[in-house]
């Protein structure tokens, strides 16, 4: 997967990032901070039908959403981690482990605890009202 889009045209990006990822359970969004991850991932539960307020989980650490679509979604935050150990404390394993998809804010704070066969998006800003989204096989950290 490799799009451009504006905020007007994120609903049609997240439908083609289903469209293309949907075999993967886990997730993992690798972007700057106020890239638009949350909101993306907002995009793309609407688009799996999530009636549910949607919200950035940045708090809570783990939101949890029903889909018609995709079946239960946990939606996570990893920024206030400090390490592995706490999240495995915070019981992230279970649901990463769980046959729910699992969309992963931060996904570096316990890079190690994803599964192998985790996609790995990346978001860019291009400008102002752009982003670029793609995906990557492994995660874009050991690229370099």
């Amino acid at each position: 997967m490799d799009a451009i889009f504006s905020l007007e045209q994120i609903r049609q990006a997240a439908k083609l990032a289903w469209k293309e990822g949907k075999q993967k359970r886990v997730w993992a969004f690798h972007a700057a901070m106020g890239s638009g991850k949350t909101t993306f991932i907002h995009a793309l539960c609407e688009e799996l039908g999530v009636k549910d307020a949607i919200g950035s989980p940045t708090f809570a650490i783990v939101n949890e959403y029903r889909s018609p679509v995709a079946g239960t979604i946990y939606h996570m935050d990893w920024y206030r981690l400090k390490d592995e150990e706490e999240a495995i404390q915070a019981g992230i394993e279970d649901q990463l482990y769980s046959k729910a998809v699992c969309l992963v804010e931060w996904p570096d704070k316990a890079a190690g605890l994803l599964p192998d066969d985790t996609l790995h998006i990346v978001l860019e800003v291009l400008n102002e009202g752009t982003r670029r989204i793609y995906s990557l096989q492994e995660s874009p950290e050991t690229l370099h």
